[in-house]
């Protein structure tokens, strides 16, 4: 081989390496080894935020005869919302170019081959995207249990679980992430601030209501059984939350790296907010109150973390803290509901919060792509039209999701008794529900 012949084959191999790595060579649709390792990583985390994560966080929280009750729900919602999401969930979520709804294309995971890939992920398995987003769904049904938490009974649980997953949340994650009517509108929405925390907020508010207060709430002492359980699954949640939002760049790239970034000093923030704000009214910082910062910092960073800067992050769980502690102290007594584990005050005012201020902080070149080189600019970049399209999102979820779950609650009431009797509750959830006890 001359000279020459060897230089132009070297340029060739360069050439095709380079589309390969390009994102117009991704958008053909080629599975990436590094994307597929990342996300099969994220994956697994994300799983974790509900078992054992969520389960010790909420466990912790409540009283000493139901920590196994409450984790039995998190459990049930991980086993049902699973078998339900890959029977028709995902179809109706993620197949289609429906405005409201997706196709039965995916039925039973019908078609859903080695090599096949979502037009959502173009570098990963389409099985893989499936149970990414599965996990999605898995804890957004798991947090409305803790609004509920003492008194519900198991059976009604596992009946919410069923109709709730494909009557509300599988409808806003086609309208959002789907290719539905919010998402084409232009809201933002890049790992859950509507689909997850304000749904599920929203959806534990209307459960509080429904179901009613705790038997002694406001008269007995129901403060938390153990705080190392809440703590640990605290620190379960926060590591989860890299897969959460890093993960959901649907690939191992920078974009993943900044929203990581973004997640933790956000969580950092909250939860430096929250203990400060509870020492200066309170004279004590107290455990809870740290922990709790820290969660209303993640799940307020998570509609923004693709689009915003790390000191904008920290900037979002600065405000988190103060607006999520508003909500869990002065807010929740002045409405008198009784949201067990605080699941509207945390995460339904958390994802409204940082909904609205993805629409403000956005910043174009983090989401910047070949189908839109501009990338998503907020009002600070000036697109004041990105608030108004973040609004419109939230009222619409807002809605449907507070609706539904009133009906749903109903209809499931007609079927079997929304809350446990008067003497159940007394002796607790784990003997009454499920027939053991802790020694």
């Amino acid at each position: 081989m001359t000279r020459a012949q060897l230089r132009l084959a070297m340029a060739a191999t360069a050439l095709s390496a380079t589309l390969t790595a390009s994102p117009a060579f991704a958008q053909a649709g080629k599975i990436d080894a590094a994307d597929t390792a990342w996300m099969l990583g994220a994956t697994g985390l994300v799983l974790m935020m509900t078992i054992p994560g969520l389960a010790l966080f909420y466990a912790g929280m409540v009283r000493k005869k139901n920590v196994l009750a409450t984790m039995a729900q998190c459990m049930a919602a991980t086993f049902l919302v699973s078998i339900l999401w890959a029977l028709i969930g995902y179809s109706l979520a993620f197949t289609g170019d429906g405005a409201y709804i997706g196709t039965l294309d995916r039925i039973f995971l019908r078609g859903m081959t080695l090599d096949a890939i979502s037009p959502h992920a173009k570098t990963i398995p389409e099985s893989l995207f499936m149970i990414y987003q599965m996990t999605f769904a898995i804890i957004t049904v798991a947090l409305v249990a803790g609004s509920v938490a003492d008194r519900m009974r198991f059976s009604a649980f596992l009946l919410f679980c069923v109709f709730w997953l494909l009557l509300v949340y599988v409808p806003i994650a086609h309208w959002v992430w789907g290719g539905g009517f919010l998402g084409s509108y232009g809201v933002i929405d890049f790992a859950g601030g509507l689909v997850v925390h304000l749904n599920a907020g929203v959806a534990g508010l209307v459960a509080a209501y429904v179901v009613g207060k705790r038997r002694g709430y406001g008269s007995e002492n129901l403060s938390p059984h153990d705080l190392t359980l809440a703590v640990i699954g605290t620190g379960l949640l926060w590591v989860g939350w890299f897969g959460f939002n890093g993960g959901s760049a649907l690939g191992a790239n920078s974009r993943a790296a900044m929203a990581i970034t973004s997640t933790h000093l956000s969580a950092s923030a909250g939860a430096f907010t929250w203990m400060a704000l509870e020492w200066w009214t309170r004279g004590k910082p107290s455990v809870l109150g740290m922990i709790s910062g820290a969660v209303a910092g993640l799940g307020t960073i998570t509609p923004a973390s693709g689009f915003v800067l790390p000191m904008q992050a920290a900037l979002i769980g600065l405000v988190a803290g103060a607006v999520c502690f508003w909500a869990c102290t002065w807010l929740k007594m002045k409405i008198g509901y009784d949201d067990s584990l605080d699941v509207f005050g945390v995460h339904g005012v958390g994802g409204l919060t940082g909904t609205l201020l993805a629409g403000v902080l956005a910043v174009g070149a983090l989401s910047a792509s070949p189908e839109m080189p501009g990338g998503v600019s907020g009002l600070l970049e000036g697109n004041p039209q990105q608030v108004l399209a973040q609004a419109y999102g939230i009222v619409i979820t807002l809605a449907w999701s507070g609706i539904v779950t009133f009906i749903v609650l109903k209809v499931v009431g007609a079927m079997v008794p929304l809350r446990v009797r008067h003497e159940d509750e007394v002796m607790g959830l784990d003997v009454t529900q499920h027939g053991e006890a802790l020694q």
